[in-house]
């Protein structure tokens, strides 16, 4: 399962581990990131100064808003891609926050550590939910309780990280787009998903924006290509 996941990219890749074991540092539970932490406001400030140093602008000319929106964008994408592969793969992966392993690393995605993944895709459903529920709610919530990012854009974070997840399913292994797509819509049914109008596709355009364009106003390389704005300043 491990290797399958690492041959869709690097935003799906896992360490597996024996069940119940424990990782060394500088492995950090994941439940640091899924409530209001230290270790948010931590990632938040080092990308806030990153995408300065970038600019070669001030921290204080970056948003807080647009730098969470950004490491919220990038979890989320981290941990809805590998949930996704597994269940296209027909495997299954243990999400919950108390098993699942990170490292803050700068750049890229960030490396996760699980238990070995059994076999068997188990329900779908149940799949989805604790994604969502484990996951995908607590780490929104946070993101949105200390940084007071608006849920309309950090949820579209979410479908977009999704529907880029499936699409590399599709690019990588055109055999399965079918089923990627289909477990990405599966997503989309979701409640909290439920308010974006495109079905997850090719075309998928989100009904938000995930606020990088603030970073140069008005310059459409800037834009996202599912984001909202991008036929505004196209």
């Amino acid at each position: 399962m491990a290797e399958g996941l690492s041959a869709l990219g690097p935003f799906f890749a896992v360490s597996p581990r024996p069940p119940g074991t424990r990782p060394e540092p500088p492995w950090r539970l994941v439940s640091e990131l899924t409530r209001p932490s230290a270790a948010l406001r931590d990632r938040v400030g080092a990308v806030r100064a990153t995408l300065a140093a970038r600019g070669g602008l001030a921290v204080d000319a970056i948003e807080v808003r647009v730098a969470a929106s950004a490491v919220h964008l990038g979890l989320a994408a981290r941990f809805a891609a590998p949930a996704l592969g597994a269940a296209v793969l027909g495997g299954r992966l243990d999400l919950r926050p108390d098993s699942l392993w990170w490292q803050d690393a700068a750049g890229g995605p960030v490396p996760l550590s699980v238990p070995a993944p059994g076999p068997g895709g188990g329900d779908l459903d149940g799949w989805a939910q604790a994604l969502f529920g484990e996951l995908l709610i607590p780490l929104t919530s946070a993101i949105a309780g200390l940084f007071g990012v608006s849920g309309r854009v950090l949820w579209g974070n979410v479908a977009s990280g999704v529907n880029a997840a499936a699409r590399q399913v599709a690019r990588q292994r055109p055999e399965l787009a079918d089923a990627a797509w289909q477990a990405a819509g599966r997503l989309f049914a979701c409640p909290p998903l439920r308010a974006e109008r495109d079905p997850p596709g090719p075309a998928f355009r989100r009904t938000s924006c995930c606020l990088f364009y603030r970073l140069v106003p008005g310059d459409r390389s800037a834009v996202c290509g599912d984001c909202v704005l991008a036929d505004r300043l196209g």
